[in-house]
């Protein structure tokens, strides 16, 4: 399986992606920063969390508008949306004219537009690729977005604070390219349902009713359950971990050079990205030799223990070690994860699947958040205790779960198979 035999609608979507997110990551990163040196910090807190709540309550809604009028169709008008949002935060930055409030109100729209489109990219993909070909195009979606965002980290750090307009005017380019592409190039993979002619009540009951069966779907919702554990745990590095460093870790060398804890926070972010960039391509290549349920279970383990290890040691190189062991699990995890969470939902539900399976992100932030604060009550050996267990539990949820996913893989291919009967 190659790249050229993969379907020209995912050629275009990762390519996309690797430019949007690398155009993107020299700015949204540093909004926080942005927001902050304007409304102060406990405001921008508000902000952020409206932000994030708005992005979930459209990403539901978005869903359900894929699969009942077509991916293409949600995709462009949100792409629409998006790009008049970056022209206006390009004016709001310009030279002439400047309004914070403009800009957020423009993340905001940016949000739901994330929301709308998320779901029908995440269907398109499913609709247009065999299950052959998920875990390589996984793969290497996976890649790219580590590193379009990790590069285009580095150059905001450098470029934000005095070319802010610049970088909306390429932001805003970019995402003109992206209207076109997707209005001339992508082809829709999902046929309308009768349903459009529906009065909005009707459309507001049917969105009530589709989520409600895919909550019903137990098989599903445990393996978003198990997902989002084991992915709370990436999270940690940015919230306890990074905290936990900053304020306990003593300055030690690393090789020649001295390093406290926010130092050593950024070098574990750079390793970790830099060996995603490494391997990602490799893994792909070899991960066919193992069973995926094997290679499931043993990389969460891998990605829970080598994060528990980060959230108690002090010392730098079995820090640097074990994010070597995690990342190993990490880049193993993800293509195989993603394949299983491709092949659950039904062929005319997977918008609504993708939509809930997108509120991975979100639930993950929240258990990272609250260990921040039992870490206050605890000692950092229960603390670390608690954090693997987390990640252990989610692994043992997959290990429970996947035989009945496969099976459902199975029943799926049979001609006689029917969608009743989703319970594990």
């Amino acid at each position: 399986m190659r790249f050229r035999d993969f379907h020209k609608n995912i050629k275009i979507r990762i390519i996309e992606t690797f430019t949007s997110r690398f155009v993107g990551g020299m700015i949204f990163p540093f909004m926080t920063i942005y927001l902050a040196s304007h409304f102060g910090a406990k405001t921008t807190g508000l902000l952020l969390l409206i932000n994030i709540f708005i992005g979930i309550a459209n990403s539901f809604l978005g869903g359900y508008l894929s699969d009942q009028f077509g991916r293409k169709k949600v995709m462009f008008w949100a792409e629409c949306a998006r790009f008049a949002a970056f022209f206006m935060m390009m004016v709001s930055n310009s030279p002439f004219f400047e309004s914070p409030s403009i800009t957020f109100m423009m993340m905001i729209i940016n949000s739901i537009c994330w929301g709308m489109a998320g779901p029908a990219n995440d269907a398109m993909m499913i609709d247009v690729s065999t299950p052959e070909q998920r875990k390589l195009m996984y793969s290497i979606t996976y890649w790219a977005n580590n590193l379009s965002i990790a590069i285009g980290g580095i150059l905001g750090a450098l470029l934000f604070q005095h070319y802010l307009f610049e970088l909306f005017v390429a932001l805003c380019v970019v995402e003109l390219g992206v209207v076109i592409l997707v209005a001339f190039f992508i082809e829709e993979s999902h046929a309308k349902q009768q349903s459009n002619g529906m009065a909005l009540h009707q459309h507001f009951y049917q969105i009530f009713k589709s989520y409600q069966k895919v909550f019903r779907d137990k098989l599903f919702i445990v393996f978003v359950i198990a997902g989002v554990l084991v992915f709370s745990m990436e999270l940690q590095l940015t919230n306890y971990i990074g905290i936990r460093l900053s304020e306990h870790m003593p300055t030690q060398y690393l090789l020649f050079w001295p390093v406290n804890g926010l130092t050593m926070m950024g070098i574990l972010r750079s390793e970790n990205t830099l060996l995603v960039a490494l391997l990602v391509l490799f893994v792909s290549k070899v991960s066919h030799l193992l069973k995926d349920k094997t290679t499931l279970v043993i990389s969460c383990m891998l990605f829970s223990v080598g994060y528990g290890v980060l959230s108690y040691s002090n010392n730098v190189w079995l820090l640097v070690s074990f994010m070597i062991v995690l990342t190993i699990g990490e880049v193993f995890r993800v293509p195989v994860e993603q394949s299983y969470a491709a092949a659950i939902p039904p062929e005319n539900a997977r918008s609504i699947y993708m939509a809930i399976n997108g509120l991975k992100y979100n639930l993950a932030m929240l258990i990272a958040s609250l260990t921040i604060t039992i870490g206050t009550y605890l000692t950092p050996l229960a603390t670390s205790l608690i954090i693997t267990a987390i990640g252990l539990g989610g692994t043992g949820l997959y290990f429970v779960i996947i035989p009945y996913v496969e099976r459902r893989i199975h029943l799926r291919n049979q001609p006689d198979y029917s969608e009743q009967g989703m319970e594990i």
